[in-house]
């Protein structure tokens, strides 16, 4: 053999190791991505899982015969209220704020955080008009707007974690009214 084809031989050899060492190190970074984007969403999930329960915790909390709930105006919207707790209602408030704000520090879609504060202010507004009405007597339309405000954080989520559209009930897309 002459030098040039130990060469050749060499030099090929060494591009096979430098090439091989790329698609391992590009497989690898693939792999780690892959796994890093799955552990976003599982967090994501947790998150958005925990606001709904907490959400509808405060919302059960609001429609018990005994929950004791005061409301004054807003000190910055005008025409809002703002509803406070008593002692046994504080858990479902705090539980609320904090896992709405988990949501927003979790969230990749701006429409997902719009859809988290319309059911905040939705549930919020049903607690305020409860410290005015009892249980029995809250106006329908504040329902209305809350499962409309639900319906849209669950499309919005839905949406963002890439799963398909949310199914129709039997009842149509208006599932919460009771008429259809």
């Amino acid at each position: 053999m002459d030098v040039a084809g130990t060469s050749i031989t060499a030099v090929v050899a060494l591009l096979g190791v430098v090439l091989g060492g790329w698609l391992s190190i590009h497989n690898q970074d693939r792999l780690w991505q892959r796994d890093h984007a799955r552990q976003w969403r599982d967090i994501r999930l947790a998150a958005y899982k925990d606001f709904v329960a907490a959400y509808r915790q405060y919302v059960a909390y609001t429609l018990e015969p005994t929950a004791n709930i005061t409301a004054v105006p807003h000190p910055r919207v005008p025409g809002r209220l703002m509803p406070f707790f008593d002692e046994t209602g504080r858990p479902y408030k705090e539980g609320l704020e904090a896992t709405s704000m988990a949501v927003r520090l979790v969230s990749e879609s701006a429409e997902t955080l719009s859809a988290t504060e319309e059911v905040v202010i939705s549930v919020r507004h049903l607690a305020a008009r409860r410290a005015t009405h009892t249980e029995a007597a809250l106006p329908a339309e504040d329902f209305e707007k809350l499962w409309s405000a639900q319906h849209a954080f669950l499309t919005a989520v839905r949406r963002e974690l890439g799963l398909t559209e949310m199914p129709l009930s039997a009842y149509g897309v208006r599932w919460w009214r009771s008429e259809t």
